[in-house]
């Protein structure tokens, strides 16, 4: 989950200018544990807090700063959201943070001595408040409160995460953790590979542009897995006249996000107590109950699986949910029968890669078995579909009856395959 909170959420505005007064920020509820628990019951594993948005307005005391909850009225000077939400994820939920480096507010932005500041502000949050499982960086570059641009020493911020916290995943256009997906609809590409080719790039100048960015590249070389956010609402911040997606909007995101070898990013923008709004958070446990609904039975189960395999991964471990069990196959282009118990139906076919081992899998056929000879229902030209990695959800066009499956894996190298499971979306 994504939480955008500061005083754009008390301003109407989206991207503040960093003239705002401290005392426009002011939850006068803020209780980030209901924000934990909204989280929980969506099911999602961790909350990224935009701790400081292009604003420059820190959610927490900076010492770097003079724009920051210390110096409003809050609380008297003496809140601190950024400790309250760690305090309040800790034990229960990842905690990541957002840090922008545009800075609207800051005298320093436009020259070289502001580099030092972000490198310092990075090094105040993570120190005192880490560790974070994921370290949030907006590529947004513009204009400061002196007119100036900056010029964003990426290296060395990089270089400054790395020491502070190597196991943090860094997001930014290019990574080095995740990537932008290049868009802001929760959507990666049809064709997603986590790869990517980095060189020469930044996540501010010369990145690739948002189409790469979706698809990624194939034999890229730099392992960069998309990461998808967008909003529940059509803004990023809360807006008293906005309103959510529906579930079935959810949905679409998730299966093409998800669904699609991506991470999504759900962002729910705290209201102006601080708190997720009810009416958020019931379409948050709506959304957890129909993917609930979807993927409670899986109709593979009890199948037998046959293929070639290398020692020790048979093709029977794509049916089990253990995550490090998987079929190996001898050859760059493989087959895999499943056999049902009985004749099912089904209109969602999921496929897993085992990741550890790279993501390989550049197309899959899909074929019936019918006894008298096996009828193909897909080509070459039009797979079931093209990448896998980690999670491919496929939806088919029209549900489908059969009890013997036949799958055509074609791949970069003999494909490493964990689970497939079968569903039915219109079951109960």
């Amino acid at each position: 989950m994504f939480c955008h909170f500061g005083p754009n959420t008390f301003s109407g505005a989206e991207w503040g200018d960093g003239s705002e007064p401290e005392d426009l920020f002011n939850p006068r509820a803020l209780d980030c544990r209901q924000w934990v628990d909204a989280a929980e019951q969506a099911g999602m594993g961790g909350i990224i807090l935009t701790a400081k948005h292009h604003d420059g307005f820190c959610l927490w005391p900076s010492a770097q700063s003079t724009h920051t909850v210390a110096q409003s009225s809050w609380n008297e000077g003496n809140g601190d959201v950024l400790r309250e939400f760690t305090d309040a994820c800790r034990g229960r939920m990842k905690a990541g943070v957002y840090i922008s480096p545009w800075d609207r507010n800051h005298p320093t932005y436009g020259t070289d001595e502001y580099n030092e500041v972000f490198v310092n502000t990075l090094r105040e949050v993570h120190t005192a408040y880490g560790p974070m499982f994921e370290q949030w960086f907006d590529g947004a570059c513009g204009e400061g409160p002196n007119g100036k641009q900056q010029r964003y020493d990426w290296p060395r911020f990089m270089q400054t995460m790395s020491e502070l916290n190597p196991n943090a995943i860094v997001f930014s256009d290019i990574g080095p953790g995740c990537r932008w997906v290049g868009n802001e609809e929760g959507r990666a590409g049809e064709t997603c590979w986590s790869t990517l080719n980095t060189e020469g790039a930044t996540p501010s100048e010369n990145k690739p542009a948002p189409e790469v960015l979706t698809v990624g590249h194939q034999g890229g070389s730099q392992w960069v897995p998309a990461e998808c956010d967008v909003s529940i609402r059509p803004g990023w911040f809360w807006h008293p006249d906005e309103h959510p997606k529906t579930v079935d909007e959810l949905m679409e995101i998730y299966f093409n996000s998800v669904g699609h070898n991506g991470l999504l990013l759900l962002n729910v923008p705290p209201d102006t107590n601080g708190r997720i709004c009810a009416e958020d958070s019931a379409v948050l446990v709506a959304f957890r109950a129909e993917r609930d609904r979807i993927f409670a039975r899986d109709m593979a189960q009890g199948a037998k699986a046959r293929a070639m395999h290398r020692p020790g991964h048979r093709a029977k471990n794509v049916l089990d949910t253990a995550y490090h069990t998987y079929w190996a196959a001898t050859a760059k282009e493989a087959n895999l029968t499943l056999a049902l118990d009985s004749v099912a139906e089904f209109d969602i076919i999921v496929i897993q890669e085992y990741i550890p081992l790279g993501q390989r899998v550049t197309s899959v056929g899909l074929a019936i078995d019918e006894g008298d000879g096996i009828y193909p229902q897909t080509t070459p030209d039009h797979p079931l579909c093209t990448t896998v990695g980690y999670k491919r959800i496929v939806r088919l066009d029209a549900p489908m009856r059969t009890d013997r499956l036949v799958f055509t894996f074609r791949a970069l190298a003999p494909p490493v395959i964990n689970r497939i499971a079968l569903f039915n979306s219109k079951g109960k």
